[in-house]
């Protein structure tokens, strides 16, 4: 008996979308490997606890990068063992129905739909993030109306413009989440020659980081190791000092916002000055995001209620329609409809 799921697998975190039930999983798309035996120790949650904490021989890794496949087996790994926590297995399989980037490639799109049925997928059908956001964010995406989402992921950006069930202007950049991490790591070790890791990076962001100042703004203190001395050293970083550090992160997601507004038929684009500009994903809860995109195209911008949960909700909400729903997926494979 096959059931029905809905996956966001995500550069960042990854979420599973059960019908019926709702949000059955929920976590950071990390796997943790004994790299001496291949053994998988530990995954979600677990492994990102271990990122940057572990002996040599212990290696916690991201399979994906930039929204795309970078290791396939640890990712058909990392999604048989997902399948396993929500009770799928030989005798149990699903109609799976996976969010990915709408500018994915046709050899991304293989990796995927291979990884997914090698791990005991009955049917693996693929759903550009962008369509999931608007459908999550519950935006009348069947209308003759401008809609436009911007899904800042871990490793992606993408705007996209929907209106009649399609995207009718895409702009991606391979900027994200992780990009901004990075940016804050690299400024710690250039201006206080201190090294610190990419979890410390993020707390850093969310604590003190922003893309336009905000009312009430406080120094945050960092701890690292000196790279000099090799000893631990801490330093107090101001707000100001992050929003350099950033700058050209915010900006690429900027640009691609512009460009795509400038590749938008006109009667779509004035529908956009009432609806305004919705901001989906993990990255979008960066402070001060949705004002400098404001200020960036005099646009009003909304970050949607739940940014995290959207695409994977507008991915279950797709299960109950799934036959209806079809056109909006992304073409199958030859070789899959056939053995269908």
């Amino acid at each position: 008996m096959a059931r029905d799921l809905a996956i966001d697998l995500g550069t960042a975190n990854t979420l599973v979308f059960a019908r019926n039930q709702g949000i059955v999983l929920n976590e950071p798309t990390v796997i943790a490997l004994n790299s001496r035996t291949q053994e998988v120790l530990a995954m979600g949650q677990d492994a990102w606890q271990m990122i940057g904490r572990t002996p040599g021989y212990i290696v916690a890794v991201r399979p994906l990068r930039g929204g795309a496949i970078t290791d396939f087996d640890i990712t058909q790994r990392m999604i048989r063992l997902l399948f396993q926590r929500v009770g799928v297995h030989r005798f149990h399989r699903a109609r799976v129905l996976i969010c990915v980037p709408s500018a994915i490639t046709a050899v991304e799109q293989r990796a995927v739909r291979d990884a997914a049925r090698a791990a005991g997928a009955a049917e693996t059908n693929l759903l550009p993030q962008p369509m999931a956001a608007a459908i999550g964010a519950s935006l009348p995406i069947h209308e003759p109306m401008g809609n436009m989402v911007i899904d800042i992921g871990g490793g992606t950006t993408e705007v996209a413009v929907i209106s009649l069930g399609g995207i009718v202007a895409l702009e991606a950049v391979r900027v994200g989440s992780f990009d901004i991490d990075a940016a804050i790591q690299a400024y710690v070790r250039r201006e206080y020659g201190i090294a610190i890791g990419e979890r410390t990076a993020e707390e850093i962001k969310l604590a003190i980081g922003s893309a336009y100042p905000v009312a009430e703004e406080w120094k945050a203190e960092v701890r690292g190791r000196d790279l000099m001395s090799g000893l631990p050293k801490t330093v107090m970083l101001a707000p100001v000092e992050v929003r350099g550090a950033i700058e050209e992160q915010v900006r690429a997601i900027c640009d691609a916002v512009v460009a795509c507004l400038a590749r938008t038929p006109p009667e779509l684009a004035q529908d956009l000055i009432a609806n305004g500009i919705h901001l989906v994903g993990g990255g979008g809860m960066l402070k001060g995001l949705d004002k400098r995109v404001a200020e960036e195209t005099k646009l009003p911008v909304h970050l949607v209620d739940a940014p995290l949960e959207c695409v994977v909700l507008g991915a279950g909400r797709c299960l109950a329609n799934f036959d209806s729903l079809r056109d909006m997926f992304i073409t199958r494979n030859a070789d899959q409809r056939s053995s269908r």
